[in-house]
């Protein structure tokens, strides 16, 4: 009878292991497996955009291969070719800076897989790419111009002396948003810009910029910072900060993205305009996945609602929060 019952317990384990192997395969086809790379964890910004990422991959059922190049454009190139290897369905990347993507992208034309730039933005190679999602960068700079326009008009302020500091040079980001400031403010006379510096988008980039350009004009000759991003900012913040200086009354600051202590620096009165750019990308990508593996038509540019907060607005709005 022993002998009876341990033959039937056999017999039913390999029933179970038959069934699972059955239905595996099945699984594995109809799986979605999406490249993502990602150029760096420079930012809030840059780990909200990949957790907004992550989670949506997650919400669709995707498999998600994700390499972070850490501000390296050889590494991203290499990881595109490993989901190349890989034969992911879909490769998506948001691309460091703008050009040297010829040879890596053909090769995943090639090998017939769509890709999706996200955040940024490459040069040429429109048949190299099928979508892009992210902000519009260049209407970005656009609202920042707007609002010291309008911050003058308010002051009736002659002249405001401007230094910018820069993103990444030659990134869609820092190109747009300064195409899009100056051309806002192009033709006004109260308007000079002393200097623009490279401040790569980092925080400590930031605070260099800030501290050699007041070691340059001092305090009294500058009356505006236009920053690209809110790291870059809160780096020239704590730089003001140190050396006395009333930011936001003393130095108007301006600033892109929409972090919670950028916010949080706007309601205390220390930074004047912060221009909303959202991370949260993620669900857009996926949906236009979900929909390429259907066959389906999708749009070339997908851009998020985006507007901007300043002092010269209700801040107690429940509305004005960032990320």
């Amino acid at each position: 009878m022993r002998k009876k019952l341990q033959c039937l317990g056999l017999c039913a384990m390999l029933l179970m292991l038959a069934g699972c192997a059955a239905k595996t395969p099945e699984k594995e086809s109809e799986a979605v497996v999406v490249g993502f790379s990602q150029l760096g964890a420079e930012s809030s910004w840059r780990i909200a955009n990949t957790k907004s990422v992550e989670k949506a991959a997650a919400e669709y059922g995707f498999g998600l291969m994700m390499e972070n190049a850490n501000q390296k454009q050889e590494k991203q190139i290499d990881a595109i070719r490993s989901f190349i290897a890989y034969q992911a369905d879909v490769i998506v990347f948001s691309p460091i800076v703008e050009t040297g993507w010829h040879n890596v992208l053909t090769e995943a034309r090639q090998a017939g897989i769509p890709v999706i730039l996200v955040d940024r933005m490459i040069e040429g190679e429109e048949d190299l790419y099928t979508a892009y999602v992210g902000a519009d960068f260049y209407a970005e700079g656009r609202r920042a111009g707007e609002y010291l326009r309008k911050k003058a008009d308010a002051e009736g302020a002659q002249r405001m002396r401007i230094v910018e500091i820069c993103g990444t040079p030659d990134s869609t980001p820092m190109r747009d948003r300064q195409r899009g400031f100056l051309d806002e403010l192009a033709g006004d006379g109260r308007f000079e810009i002393l200097e623009s510096v490279n401040g790569d988008f980092l925080r400590s980039r930031g605070e260099e910029c800030m501290e050699a350009l007041l070691q340059k004009y001092g305090k009294d000759g500058i009356d505006v910072v236009y920053s690209h991003n809110d790291s870059m900012t809160l780096g020239a913040l704590d730089v003001m900060e140190r050396q006395g200086i009333a930011a936001g009354r003393d130095i108007l600051l301006i600033t892109v993205d929409g972090e919670k202590d950028a916010v949080a620096a706007l309601k205390a009165g220390k930074v004047n305009c912060v221009v909303q750019c959202t991370p949260d990308l993620g669900g857009d990508v996926m949906r236009l996945v979900k929909d390429l593996k259907a066959g389906k038509e999708i749009p070339r540019i997908t851009h998020p609602r985006e507007g901007a907060f300043s002092d010269l607005e209700d801040l107690t709005d429940p509305a004005v929060e960032g990320f």
